[in-house]
Order: structure tokens, then C-alpha cells, then sequence
């Protein structure tokens, strides 16, 4: 399959593109800077340079046309509000309207556990924006006609990978549970590789079940479940 990463110098991106050449497919990793091509380029993946947050929807279009599977793990990086909604929700939701007019079939985003309108943080809360704007992309995306995957991981880490999770169950309590990014990079693989995913949110954090036992769990739960 012919992959395209946006967010291809994140470090979850950096971590998946070499998962995913060793799998046989082409990586095509989508960066703003271009002095970031060469560490990119290192992980196996083609940088692509473009910035996401000044493409408009048709430039976006011709950027994903030709590709199998679109992931998001692009972020502003928190800090100024009006960025965090540029890119987070806006270039997100620009991003998929694109997937869909250029006829990819599965889109891929990593979001965060917990994320979604009922976030319950306050508008002065530094977390705030990102938070709401999380919630719409998601939103977006699971009214679309895409192929979609949400994935919210827990509290990022750069613990070694395990290749083992625990997937969160709707309302259940896991008191700030962290998950390592070489295992978020290693769920992403995974999810590419599986046809029986779509339409479901998976949220996890670092566990004991291989990952994709913990993704067969998942694929046998109904949908409204998952």
C-alpha cells in the first residue's frame, strides 16, 4: 500500500515509517520543514514538504491522490490557540475532505485518550484548545465516508516498546495510564494492516496483551461498542 503520513517528523511518525517499510509498503511522509528531510528520509519514508496548515482543500486533494491510507500525527505542539485550531481541527478537517475526494480508502487518526466534546476542561485551561479542537477532527472524521480508525492513546512516553497495550473500555477509570510512542507507532502499523477496524475509536495505554490480540478483541465487539 502507498501511505501517507502527516506529521512525518512527529515523533510517533518517525517511529512507524520504518514499522511500516519493513512491512512492504511506501511511505510517503508529509513535513513542513524541509531540513527535516533527512532524518526523515533515514526512517526509509519519502519526505514530502508541505505545509498542511496553509494548503487549502484542493491542494490537499492533489497531495493524498494515489494513496491506499491517509495517517494524521500532525500537531501544533499546544502553546498559541489560534495555531493549535489552525492545524489540529481545521487542517485536519481539510485533510479529510481531501482523503475522500481523492478516493483514499482508509483514514487513520491519532488523537488522544479521553478526547471528545465531553472533555470537561474549562476555557482558560492551557489544554483547552487543543482539546477542542481534537474534538471536532474526530467528530469530522467519524461523520465522513472514510474507512476511519480513531486511536487515543494514553500519556505519551519514550518508554521501550513492549508491543503490548490494554485497550480502554468506554468509562472505564485508568488514573493518567501512559503508553510508550514506539508502541502507539507499532498499534498504527497494525490498524494499516487490518481491514476489520473500521468505524471504531481504540483507546489504550501500556498493558500485558499482545497488540494484536488486544485489536482482535476490538474487531469482535459491535460497532455502537467499539
Amino acid at each position: 500500500m502507498r501511505i501517507a503520513i502527516i506529521g512525518g517528523h512527529g515523533k510517533v511518525a518517525l517511529r512507524l515509517s520504518p514499522l511500516l517499510r519493513e512491512a512492504g509498503h511506501e511511505v510517503d511522509a508529509i513535513i513542513r520543514d524541509a531540513e527535516q528531510a533527512d532524518e526523515v528520509a533515514g526512517t526509509g519514508a519519502l519526505p514530502v514538504v508541505a505545509d498542511v496548515e496553509r494548503l487549502d482543500t484542493d491542494a490537499l486533494t492533489d497531495l493524498l491522490a494515489g494513496h491506499d491510507v491517509v495517517v494524521w500525527s500532525a500537531g501544533a505542539g499546544g502553546g498559541d490557540p489560534q495555531r493549535t485550531y489552525a492545524v489540529d481541527r481545521d487542517a485536519a478537517i481539510r485533510s479529510m475532505d481531501a482523503a475522500t475526494r481523492a478516493g483514499v480508502d482508509r483514514y487513520v487518526m491519532v488523537s488522544y485518550l479521553g478526547a471528545g466534546p465531553d472533555h470537561g476542561l474549562a476555557q482558560d485551561d492551557p489544554f483547552y484548545a487543543y482539546a477542542d479542537a481534537k474534538a471536532a477532527a474526530d467528530e469530522h472524521l467519524r461523520g465522513s465516508a472514510l474507512d476511519w480508525v480513531i486511536l487515543g492513546p494514553g500519556g505519551l512516553t519514550l518508554d521501550p516498546p513492549t508491543g503490548r497495550i490494554e485497550v480502554v473500555l468506554p468509562g472505564q477509570e485508568v488514573g493518567g495510564g501512559q503508553v510508550g510512542r514506539d508502541d502507539v507507532a507499532r498499534v498504527v502499523a497494525a490498524v494499516i494492516g487490518r481491514g476489520d477496524l473500521g468505524g471504531r475509536t481504540v483507546e489504550f495505554i501500556a498493558g500485558e496483551v499482545p497488540v494484536d490480540e488486544a485489536l482482535d478483541a476490538v474487531a469482535g465487539t459491535p460497532l455502537g461498542d467499539a
